[in-house]
């Protein structure tokens, strides 16, 4: 699992968190916090004013708005609130992270696989061994398998921490 989310980048088993965003989270227009993990639920989203003040859901949306996860969190157009950061004061998210509820099947399926590819290296000689057919030499696949690889690439996240 651990192998899985580190290729993707993300993690597929929700958690509870409380997540912290500074000035720079915000988009150029500054209207959305930009979220360094995928988004399923907001239970409290609080400014970083110097009041702690919490911003109710009928103020935002969550971005992007027609699929989950989400990815941000824009300020609708009409509210009476703005982001805010105070001196030493961050906007805090607290809620519910990860890819989905539970791992889709094809992920499930991904990381049997990939299990059964490390529980069989043990009985390897060598680990990540390339050598010419013709030799009579096992090809062992460096890393993650190709047809795990496969499944994942749809799921990996570029360009975030």
């Amino acid at each position: 699992q651990a192998a899985i989310d580190a290729y993707c980048n993300r993690t597929f088993e929700a958690d509870t968190d409380t997540r912290y965003y500074e000035r720079d989270a915000l988009d150029d227009r500054g209207f959305t916090l930009l979220v360094d993990r995928d988004l399923l639920t907001i239970t409290t989203l609080t400014n970083g004013d110097s009041a702690g003040t919490a911003i109710p859901n009928t103020e935002y949306w969550l971005i992007p708005r027609n699929r989950t996860p989400y990815h941000g969190i824009r300020l609708k157009i009409d509210s009476t609130y703005s982001w805010e950061f105070d001196t030493d004061y961050w906007v805090s998210v607290a809620g519910t992270w990860g890819y989905s509820a539970t791992a889709p099947d094809d992920i499930v399926h991904a990381c049997i696989r990939l299990a059964a590819y490390y529980y069989r290296q043990k009985d390897a000689q060598v680990f990540d061994t390339t050598a010419m057919p013709e030799q009579g030499v096992m090809i062992v696949p460096q890393g993650i398998p190709r047809d795990v690889k496969i499944i994942l690439d749809k799921y990996r996240r570029i360009g975030f921490a």
